[in-house]
């Protein structure tokens, strides 16, 4: 009999611990879908996929192509030849691909990186750590080399640490897609080597 009501005392605990859990998860669940559409809403005012997005070309030029949002340059678009003379002091400050995520200027040519969770080419494999401490160091990972214009890291990194955490769930929550970029190409490079990231 003691047994018994042990046993009935022990699952009505049981259930009582859980059904408390429920409220609690249900609320985090909650917190986490407010903080990913907050990020979602900062990515689309903020431009991400002016540079980020492959591109499409419907009746009004280009637009993200939403199959591939965020993915960065397309690794798979050969670097378009470089008009000579047309960069420099009186002429072009930067030119950009047809679909702008390939960008050519005094800091060679740079190639927008690919922010979807993907583990190989993309921000899956960072931390929300590493991704505040790039967009306010302006280092790759935060500490690797500098990330190249047109990014305007310094802006973004001004963030509050809540907006940048959101900016990384929502980054997170996308669908991952393979899309190796590639290596920046320096300023005396040639537009035929390996090309990457901003």
């Amino acid at each position: 009999m003691k047994v018994r009501a042990l046993v009935v005392v022990g699952v009505a605990l049981g259930c009582a611990t859980l059904t408390s859990l429920v409220p609690e998860r249900a609320h985090a669940q909650q917190e986490d879908k407010k903080l990913i559409e907050h990020g979602k809403y900062l990515v689309e005012v903020g431009g991400c996929n002016d540079c980020h997005s492959p591109k499409v070309f419907g009746p009004n030029g280009p637009v993200p192509d939403a199959t591939k949002l965020l993915s960065g340059a397309p690794s798979n678009n050969p670097v378009p030849a470089i008009p000579e003379g047309v960069l420099g002091p009186g002429k072009w400050g930067a030119l950009a691909s047809m679909d702008l995520t390939t960008w050519v200027g005094p800091w060679g040519v740079s190639f927008a990186r690919n922010l979807t969770p993907d583990k190989e080419t993309g921000l899956g494999s960072w931390t929300e750590a590493m991704f505040i401490k790039a967009l306010r160091t302006g280092k790759d990972m935060g500490e690797g080399r500098p990330i190249l214009p047109p990014m305007p890291w310094e802006g973004i990194g001004k963030m509050n640490d809540h907006d940048l955490k959101a900016v990384f769930a929502y980054l997170r929550s996308l669908k991952p897609i393979h899309n190796p970029i590639h290596d920046p190409i320096p300023p005396a490079g040639h537009p035929g080597e390996s090309g990457g990231k901003k």
